[in-house]
């Protein structure tokens, strides 16, 4: 086994936001589904984590957590971020959420929540509450305090003082990284140093952007994307994502095998430089073609231990990770 501190470490963090997360991109009719398979895809990961004895980060909307909407209404902040673009707004959207988690299992995840909880070396992190947007216009410049405020107070129902965020669609900037410090988080996911993962608002998302992203899962087009801790300017600690693990696509499967060779080259590499690699997804991507997805992340799994054995490669959760590298961890 390496040396512990020269031995390199496997983050993974899951954005747990259920229909939060893309309504308004899709429609319950044409994603539901998919987030009925989420339900399933949830502790189907808890037991392969278990099996593996595998970390990993759960980066909850506040919303998702709910077990009701008299909770949620409870819990949701009173300053509202007033995008310019009333689509973005998840409050002017209430009207179309159902009462409780049995009567709509799209918006509320309370139990899931609890099942993760109960699950050794699991840690919850935040995911704002609202699916908040940091690089689309609003009104309210006040506003992404008051919803990491009610972020914070949600999951502090499930005995969790969260230290890691993860912003949603990876969009931020050195301002909201200042109020996210501000309000008590000490670790955050930067992205990818490439210009194809640079943080954009929807207008910046173009067609070719896409693509490139895409085509990065299979061939390596951008080099490999350490995950070594690092203070950011504004004394959050930095645990940058290396790679979004993809869902399977059934157009897709003949290049599989170069999907998985794309993170275990990765996973090695870090391994053998003593540095970190961060895989991340959203349950959702599971969410069809369920089996196939469990299969390639035991294959991924399989391949972290392998380098386990070899080279005493850990695994970490964010907060872990950035106690590592980034300076003290300190809960607040």
């Amino acid at each position: 086994t390496g040396n512990s501190s020269m031995s390199g470490f496997l983050t993974i963090s899951i954005d747990f936001e259920l229909f939060w997360g893309v309504r308004d991109v899709c429609s319950i009719e044409g994603y539901g589904p998919r987030i009925l398979g989420y339900r399933q895809a949830v502790p189907a990961m808890l037991n392969l984590f278990r099996e593996f004895d595998v970390a990993a980060t759960w980066a909850v909307v506040g919303c998702a957590a709910c077990t009701n909407k008299k909770e949620l209404l409870a819990f949701a902040p009173t300053l509202r971020p007033g995008y310019l673009d009333e689509d973005l707004d998840p409050y002017a959207y209430l009207e179309r959420v159902g009462s409780d988690e049995s009567t709509d299992p799209y918006h509320f995840g309370g139990s899931l929540v609890r099942q993760i909880v109960a699950t050794p070396r699991m840690e919850l992190g935040s995911h704002t509450f609202s699916h908040f947007y940091c690089l689309e216009e609003r009104r309210e410049a006040g506003a992404f305090r008051a919803d990491l405020a009610s972020s914070r107070a949600i999951l502090r129902r499930f005995d969790c003082q969260p230290a890691s965020l993860v912003f949603p669609r990876n969009q931020y900037d050195e301002w909201h990284l200042g109020e996210a410090a501000a309000e008590g988080f000490t670790v955050f996911r930067g992205n990818e140093d490439h210009v194809l993962f640079r943080p954009r608002g929807r207008e910046g998302q173009s067609a070719w952007i896409r693509v490139g992203r895409l085509a990065d899962s299979y061939l390596n087009l951008t080099g490999d994307h350490p995950a070594d801790p690092r203070r950011d300017a504004s004394t959050l600690i930095n645990v940058p994502s290396s790679r979004l693990l993809r869902a399977f696509n059934a157009r897709l499967s003949l290049l599989e095998p170069m999907r998985l060779a794309r993170i275990a080259e990765e996973l090695e590499r870090a391994a053998k430089r003593g540095g970190g690699y961060h895989l991340w997804w959203h349950p959702h991507n599971f969410g069809n073609d369920l089996a196939e997805n469990l299969n390639f992340l035991r294959r991924v799994l399989e391949r972290f231990r392998r380098l386990r054995e070899e080279t005493g490669m850990r695994s970490l959760t964010m907060a872990e990770a950035a106690g590592e590298g980034g300076g003290p961890r300190s809960q607040p």
